[in-house]
């Protein structure tokens, strides 16, 4: 009996070819993973072309609402993003489908997962090392680190010449990664960083300047920091994010063109499209401004820095990511309430916040008088506040004389 390789299957350019290079130059059973995570593929095409090219068994895995769920609602809390700007869309796909291909590989008896992760990327990083999370015994077969073909546009080459259908040309080259939570677009004539990305290229979204002409209102309500309802009714999480993607796609919402460090030590441009996720972290941010106090919200502000870099290299699965979590949930225990978003053209502006435990007290923010603040205490405060730079102000003119 042949051992067994489970690969990491998309349907896609790269994943595409690998089935036949795999039998080419392995002895080995194939079986295809597909984990759907919000691809919109359609999945029966999927399962019919990996068997078509070699595949003996093909998995369709539907995780969206674990996806969603477990994942996208803990980025929402944590407010994470990687370099201020990446909303962490791949990068927070990828340990969910490793812990599942692992347990794939289990229930086959597989000693071999595959994947068609670059040697230039990030995700090669963060598939393994999932992996290696829950079995490390278990081998990695990365083609693209050891096969001769040197790029897509070898690759598209490889395909042809094996009968392979692939949803990419040499004309439309730019590498995608399609989810629930966003789309990435990566290569062809972005790796020049003096090009403007072509808007053609959207998938979630349209450009603001063809954004409906008028404003879009949305009411968002979080219990403890996790989004519950959309304009008064309560949704599961998959379909809050369907109709959040939807209203933020056609009001422009959630585009970003980032030059990024990548973990494997080069810097690369990609092109994101978050819609439905640019909103919840605009409202959940709203809210957490006004019932976290500020040293919390100052410290968690570090914690979503240092998580994002986390998830960006792969570290979902490690043991400060738990601990930062168990920071983030106990900040969420007041993050209650209502925000109404104002959409127009790309732009998210708060309308209205109203939160169950509001830190915000009117009758102290407020320039008249008030019981909990006496305007003379800011005198003796400010003498005291102010006594390093006296004494730096005296020392500096002491040195001068």
């Amino acid at each position: 009996m042949k051992d067994k390789v489970v690969l990491a299957y998309s349907g896609g350019l790269d994943t595409s070819i690998i089935i036949p290079w795999l039998k080419e130059n392995y002895d080995l059973e194939v079986i295809a993973a597909c984990i759907n995570v919000g691809q919109d593929d359609d999945m029966e095409e999927v399962k019919k072309k990996a068997i078509r090219t070699g595949a003996s068994k093909v998995y369709i895995e539907d995780l969206k609402e674990e996806f969603v769920k477990d994942y996208l609602f803990k980025a929402v809390k944590a407010n994470i993003l990687y370099e201020d700007a990446y909303f962490l869309g791949t990068s927070l796909a990828r340990p969910l489908m490793a812990k599942r291909l692992v347990e794939i590989a289990h229930a086959e008896g597989a000693k071999y997962i595959a994947h068609g992760c670059t040697g230039k990327g990030n995700d090669q990083v963060r598939f393994e090392v999932g992996v290696a999370s829950f079995d490390p015994t278990i081998k990695i077969i990365a083609p693209w680190r050891i096969w001769d073909i040197k790029s897509r546009e070898d690759a598209i080459d490889y395909a042809n010449s094996k009968g392979v259908d692939v949803p990419v040309t040499k004309e439309k080259i730019y590498s995608n990664d399609k989810n629930i939570w966003h789309v990435s677009h990566e290569g062809g004539d972005l790796e020049d960083p003096r090009n403007e990305h072509k808007t053609s290229m959207y998938f979630m979204t349209t450009t603001p300047e063809k954004a409906k002409d008028e404003d879009t209102y949305i009411e968002l309500y979080f219990e403890k920091g996790e989004p519950k309802k959309l304009n008064g009714k309560e949704l599961s999480p998959l379909d809050m994010m369907e109709q959040l993607n939807k209203i933020g796609g056609e009001n422009g919402i959630g585009i970003v063109d980032m030059v990024e460090n990548r973990l494997v030590g080069m810097k690369s441009r990609g092109v994101y499209e978050t819609p439905g996720g640019a909103l919840l972290y605009a409202a959940h941010t709203a809210l957490e401004r006004l019932t976290i106090d500020k040293d919390t919200f100052h410290y968690k502000q570090l914690v979503s820095q240092r998580y994002g870099e986390l998830v960006y290299d792969g570290l979902w699965f490690g043991s400060l990511r738990e601990a930062l979590d168990a920071f983030v949930e106990s900040t969420q225990e007041n993050v209650t309430g209502t925000v109404k978003l104002k959409l127009y053209k790309g732009n998210i502006m708060p309308a209205s916040i109203d939160a169950l435990h509001p830190l915000f007290n009117e009758s102290i923010s407020s320039f008249g008088a008030s019981d909990l603040y006496d305007h003379k205490d800011a005198d003796g405060f400010i003498k005291i506040f102010s006594l390093p730079s006296k004494i730096r102000a005296a020392v500096k003119k002491e040195k001068e004389n």
